[in-house]
């Protein structure tokens, strides 16, 4: 079977929707802006209408297939659909890519193995069926397509983890060695940088169809939350490896919690300063933290990893009115603070030789600021 290419095309948008948890499967999915339930019952069959025409069906099957092949061909069937499959391993499951070209429409579908309580080896695991799909006059949708499509998170633990979609395009390759600052040792995957950049760039086209709408606020937090989940496993290993040189993971008290933010910002305040503004302006945190380089928002997004990787609370917050973004921190220490989701979070700088607290006087405005939070 041919590898199958996913294509990221630009539309414009117009409203917006939540992310779903299924407590009944555990599953989450964070769709684009613009989604609306239409149908289902609720706990295994969900549809919903998005814009210019786009919808996405999303069915869970428990023991009505032997396997997951069994599953796929019976929809191929069904809808006389003329696209290729293509079969790969998701966090060692089973899952399949699906080519949508059916009737007068065109799209994606994921087939997904769920894990599920109860279930033993000798059993097929319930599985996640999505279909996200268009008019085919309008090849234009198919960037919501596939950013629905990896929006789905088949456990808890996946939301850690890259989505299916981008983990199928762009495989991870094996563990190379990298040395970080003060001679530290660490690994990372070959592939990684590039998958995540390509991530990035993908969402940032998503980000840009809000740009002149209400829903801009939302738009931003999906974004960087989409880019917080696709890093996080990318850049564990490096990160605990400085956590761990840093003493972070004895950060217990209040006072070495805020030694050790302090610490760390230190550390990507001497990254070298470096923009693009012909694409997201957002550099993947694998190349920013191997490379110590980036722009406001990727380190102040890649001090956040640090600080939960010590186990302190963590966040990041920006501003379209200043075109500037700075780290959360939930920790005590002197300074300016922001107040989001019942926290009042010590600021942090992060592209400027200053202390935990201090800001711009210029850029001092709560109003003009949006909390983006990645618990």
């Amino acid at each position: 079977m041919k590898k199958l290419f996913i294509l990221f095309i630009f539309i414009p948008l117009f409203t917006f929707a939540e992310s779903m948890y299924s407590p009944t499967w555990g599953f989450f999915l964070d769709l684009p802006e613009g989604y609306e339930f239409t149908d289902g019952d609720g706990r295994d069959r969900f549809s919903f209408m998005g814009p210019a025409g786009a919808m996405f069906d999303l069915v869970v099957y428990d023991g009505n297939y032997r396997n997951m092949n069994d599953l796929v061909n019976d929809v191929t069937r069904r809808l006389g659909n003329r696209g290729d499959i293509d079969f790969f391993q998701y966090r060692d499951r089973q899952a399949a890519v699906i080519e949508l070209i059916f009737n007068d429409y065109i799209g994606w579908g994921l087939c997904v193995e769920l894990y599920a309580a109860g279930t033993h080896a000798s059993q097929t695991p319930p599985m996640l069926l999505a279909l996200a799909y268009g008019p085919s006059n309008l090849e234009e949708l198919e960037l919501l397509h596939i950013s629905a499509l990896d929006s789905i998170c088949p456990s808890i633990e996946d939301r850690y983890y890259p989505g299916p979609i981008i983990d199928y395009s762009f495989p991870r390759g094996r563990m190379i060695p990298v040395t970080l600052a003060g001679g530290v040792n660490a690994l990372i995957r070959e592939n990684d940088a590039e998958a995540s950049q390509v991530l990035i760039e993908r969402e940032f086209a998503v980000l840009l169809m809000y740009a002149d709408t209400d829903y801009w606020q939302e738009a931003w937090i999906r974004y960087y939350r989409f880019i917080f989940r696709d890093s996080f496993d990318r850049i564990t290993n490096p990160v605990s490896a400085l956590v761990r040189s840093w003493g972070g993971f004895n950060a217990f008290t209040d006072e070495a919690k805020t030694e050790f933010a302090q610490r760390a910002l230190t550390f990507v305040q001497g990254f070298e300063y470096e923009r693009d503004f012909n694409g997201s302006d957002f550099l993947n945190l694998v190349t920013a933290l191997t490379g110590e380089r980036g722009d406001c928002d990727s380190r102040s997004m890649l001090w956040a990893f640090f600080l939960v990787h010590a186990d302190i609370r963590a966040a990041m917050m920006v501003s379209r009115e200043y075109g500037h973004a700075m780290g959360l921190a939930d920790i005590p220490g002197a300074g300016a603070r922001f107040e989001s989701h019942g926290v009042r979070w010590l600021v942090a700088e992060t592209t400027a030789p200053v202390n935990l607290g201090l800001i711009a006087q210029d850029q001092s405005d709560s109003e003009y600021w949006l909390g983006i939070i990645f618990e």
